[in-house]
C-alpha cells in the first residue's frame, strides 16, 4: 500500500493511509488475529455476515425499485456545498 505525501504534509498522510487501510479491511482483520476463533464460531460469524449482505443487498434493490422510500440525506455542517446553519434553521 502506498501514500504519497506531498508538501510534508506527514499528518494528511496518515489520515490517507488509515481511510486506504480501513476500506481494505485491514483492522477488522487484524481485530480477528488477536484470539484464537473456533471453527464453529467462525462458521456462524460467516453465516451471520452472509445473511447481513443479502438483507443489504435486497434493501437496495427495493429502494432502487421504488418499493422501499430511500434514506434520508445527511446534511453535513461546514461541508462544501452544504448550506448554511442559518440558512439550515430558517
Amino acid at each position: 500500500m502506498q501514500v504519497l505525501v506531498r508538501d510534508n504534509n506527514v499528518e494528511q498522510a496518515m489520515r490517507v493511509l488509515k481511510k486506504k487501510m480501513q476500506r481494505e479491511g485491514v483492522f477488522r482483520e487484524m481485530k480477528a488475529r488477536r484470539s484464537y476463533e473456533k471453527p464453529s464460531e467462525k462458521r456462524v460469524r460467516e453465516k451471520a455476515e452472509a445473511v447481513r449482505r443479502t438483507r443489504k443487498a435486497a434493501r437496495k434493490q427495493a429502494q432502487r425499485e421504488g418499493l422501499l422510500p430511500a434514506p434520508k440525506k445527511k446534511i453535513m455542517p461546514g461541508r462544501p456545498g452544504a448550506p448554511s446553519s442559518a440558512a439550515a434553521r430558517a
